[in-house]
Formats: C-alpha cells, structure tokens, sequence
C-alpha cells in the first residue's frame, strides 16, 4: 500500500511523510497531478491560513484534481478545512467536497487557537477508527474549525464542541494532527491506509 501526500505548499508535509515511515508505509509527497490522480490513497495536509493554501491549491492545477478523486482522500488540520464549502478565515471557497462551512472555533474564556492534547468523544464505528475510542487524545492546533453534523465520526470540545474526525463517502478528514497524536493518531493513518475501497 502506499500514500500521496499533496503538495499544498504549506508546513508539515515532512512530518506527515515521517509518521508513514514509521509504519512502514510507502509515501510520496508531490504536487504532480497524474501522481495524485493514479494514488491508491490520498493526504491532504495543511497548516497555516486557509487563503494561503487555497491559493497554492488553484497555483498548482490541483483544485479540480482533489474534486474529481474516488479513492480515499484525507485531510489533516487545515487540509481537512480545505474539503468543505468554504471558511470564515479569509471568506475563502473551499473544494465543496463537504456540504458545510468552516466557522471560527467559539472557545468561550478559554485560549485561541486551541492548541495542545485534548480527547475524542462520540466516537462511531467506521474503519478509519478501529480501535480508537472515547476518551483517547489527540493533539490539536487551530482556530477555526466544523461543526457537528451528519459527516461527524468523532467529536472534541474547547469551549464549544466541534467535528474532529468526518467522512462522507471517500472523503476523511481528522481536525487534529494524527501524525502528533502518539499512538491514537498511528493507528488512524495505520487504519486510513488500508481501507478497504
């Protein structure tokens, strides 16, 4: 099995190749569009602005190559923003793959961005989660985040509840960074990796 990990011109790319490595998982990083389109998986990183990113998206000829992909496609942090309809950060359209919108995280008195280890709750059955469960941390950073809906597998909290982890259809997304999140985060691209299509 191997993973493309797309090129959005934003941080963390290396970081994401590594936590591949260490499972033993081939991975390419790359912004060439027929290795993105032949991939038998596909990451979708982001950290950063959301204007940034969807620039270098739109730069790169890959906005309509990310709409057009039927294997497993996952976004981390704000490559998971990037999938929905568009974002309160910079008022920017996103790929519309998620029929939602990303609105800044509400964290009432408490610090923002929500950055450090917090847990999941309301975890649901679904592949991308085997062996997860309620209660396991995970390691955020982000201001801006989705909210609870049908597309939700797992939840968190910082001051008011958001989407950590979503799915529809063939398209994931993990609000945290799983490549940070020790264990948990190993065995949710351990598990993203071999999904069964």
């Amino acid at each position: 099995m191997s993973v493309v990990i797309v090129d959005t011109g934003c941080a963390n790319l290396a970081s994401v190749g590594f936590a591949f490595d260490r499972l033993g998982i081939a991975n390419t990083i790359t912004a060439d569009a027929k290795t993105i389109i032949s991939a038998e998986r596909i990451i979708v990183p982001g950290v950063g602005s959301a204007p940034f990113a969807m620039a270098q998206l739109s730069k790169r000829g890959l906005v309509d190559v990310l709409k057009s992909l039927t294997q497993p496609v996952m976004g981390i942090c704000l490559g998971m923003q990037l999938l929905f309809e568009s974002s309160e950060e910079g008022s920017i359209k996103g790929l519309g793959l998620m029929d939602e919108n990303i609105t800044k995280l509400n964290t009432g008195k408490l610090p923002s961005p929500h950055m450090g280890w917090n847990t999941l709750s309301s975890v649901k059955n679904d592949p991308l989660l085997k062996d997860v469960r309620d209660g396991d941390y995970v390691y955020f950073v982000h201001s801006y985040a989705a909210p609870i809906g049908p597309y939700t597998l797992a939840s968190s909290a910082h001051g008011s509840s958001f989407s950590a982890v979503i799915r529809k259809d063939n398209i994931y997304g993990c609000q945290f960074h799983p490549e940070r999140s020790g264990k948990t985060g190993a065995k949710i691209l351990d598990n993203f990796a071999r999904l069964r299509t």
